[in-house]
């Protein structure tokens, strides 16, 4: 009898990825780019993926304290929210998990108009953009249809910023320090003292009105103009416009007639 002394060959199956191998849109995830260290989260949109805000939270804290952290303490953040619904409380619940890291959440990009009201409520600079914008995205052409009214009832802080690819309306003051940049008008029932760019996106037909104008700077279109360094003896509603010879300020009681009067003023 003879014995058969051939090795014995094994063949391994190739790994596999499992089953429930995350998908990249369904991560938090830290990204430095720019100089700015990004907080970007999954979207809300894609159904396939989408993430709770339970678990979100979880992968949130999970990220901060792992070891493989790049970041230095007192780095400002941006948070990346897209379309995912935040509220007040959450963007809180964020900030603080941030501060407990010696981060500090300076920005929110969302395509969400409940979110950009959130986070201009509790004080963080905002930026809303259409679902299919990117921060690195060139400019779009000029024509096209502005967003829907963005309507904030806060103080707009020093170092604050508001902006939004349509008019925004402030229900408090801008200080100075705070600014506000909106492809349409700038409506601010209060005071403004800060700085306001209309039509922002090259439109001088844009107007920039408050109950009281105090401005750091104001700019429409191309258009810019300062502060006169001898503030009015009164105050009333005013509206700034450009005309031919720039930027002009009027009472807003009389801007209406001035329109009639000189419609392509």
């Amino acid at each position: 009898m003879t014995s058969d002394s051939s090795p014995v060959s094994t063949v391994s199956a190739l790994p596999q990825p499992p089953a429930d191998a995350a998908h990249p849109n369904s991560q938090v995830r830290f990204k430095s780019e720019g100089g700015r260290l990004l907080l970007m989260l999954p979207p809300e949109g894609e159904s396939e993926f989408a993430v709770s805000w339970g678990d979100l939270w979880q992968q949130l804290k999970q990220r901060l304290s792992a070891g493989d952290r790049f970041w230095q303490p007192n780095t400002s953040v941006h948070l990346i929210a897209r379309d995912r619904l935040l509220d007040v409380r959450q963007l809180q619940s964020i900030d603080e998990a941030l501060a407990q890291e010696q981060l500090c959440l300076k920005r929110v990009y969302t395509s969400r108009r409940q979110t950009a009201v959130a986070a201009a409520t509790v004080g963080f600079s905002v930026e809303q953009h259409t679902p299919v914008a990117h921060l690195n995205a060139p400019a779009e052409a000029t024509g096209q249809a502005l967003a829907e009214p963005l309507y904030v009832e806060t103080t707009v802080r020093s170092g604050m910023e508001i902006r939004h690819p349509g008019t925004v309306v402030v229900l408090g003051d801008v200080n100075p320090g705070g600014s506000i940049v909106a492809d349409g008008d700038i409506v601010v029932w209060g005071t403004l003292r800060g700085v306001a760019h209309a039509g922002a996106s090259g439109n001088p037909r844009c107007l920039i009105m408050a109950l009281r104008l105090e401005p750091t700077q104001l700019r429409i279109g191309e258009q810019l103009a300062r502060a006169p360094e001898k503030p009015p003896e009164q105050f009333y509603p005013e509206v700034a416009y450009v005309a031919s010879e720039g930027i002009r300020i009027t009472r807003s009681a009389d801007f209406s007639k001035l329109r009639l009067l000189a419609p392509d003023a």
